[in-house]
């Protein structure tokens, strides 16, 4: 994520582009979205961010520290408010994702996640690319291909090359229509 941002917030502060396109790979939630899918992240957040209080999670909100709705939030999360017209990106199935340090490997810090957020997918720098883009005001999607289910760490089940390829034909797809 701080790689992500710092790049994407160096670049974005340099010129404006009349649209960024973050692809990438992500894990999957939900057995809807299996490898190989390719989908739309509309709406990210980080879930990491806040504090513990014994057994419950507080984010930045619920602390103060930041309010629901200041900027680059909208409800909490960051939002795509304004997806690019192509109709690949139109084709994709839109998602909710979160991005994070630690990808979930435990079942039970899984179910925590999942009941508590219920994300689609998760990447580890989705929200960062949409923060940046969201605070330079410019047009963007996050396109990414599922790998893998999010489940107990299970290396063999992962289907990264697929993943790959069909991201790769999506982008390129992508291209031929803007």
């Amino acid at each position: 994520m701080i790689a992500t941002a710092t790049w994407c917030g160096r670049v974005l502060a340099r010129q404006p582009y009349d649209l960024a396109v973050n692809l990438g790979v992500c894990g999957s939630f939900d057995p809807a979205y299996p490898p190989g899918t390719v989908v739309n992240v509309v709406a990210d957040c980080i879930p990491e961010l806040g504090a513990e209080d014994d057994e419950r999670f507080l984010t930045v909100h619920q602390l103060g520290l930041l309010g629901p709705d200041d900027a680059p939030f909208a409800g909490g999360r960051l939002v795509n408010p304004d997806a690019p017209a192509n109709r690949v990106i139109a084709g994709l199935r839109t998602v909710n994702g979160i991005t994070v340090n630690t990808v979930h490997g435990n079942e039970q810090s899984i179910a925590r996640v999942v009941e508590r957020l219920k994300p689609d997918v998760e990447s580890m720098e989705g929200a960062a690319f949409m923060f940046a883009c969201l605070v330079s005001g410019g047009r963007f999607a996050q396109v990414r291909a599922v790998s893998n289910l999010v489940e107990k760490r299970n290396r063999d089940a992962w289907k990264l090359r697929e993943a790959v390829e069909a991201l790769n034909d999506t982008g390129l797809r992508f291209l031929d229509d803007l």
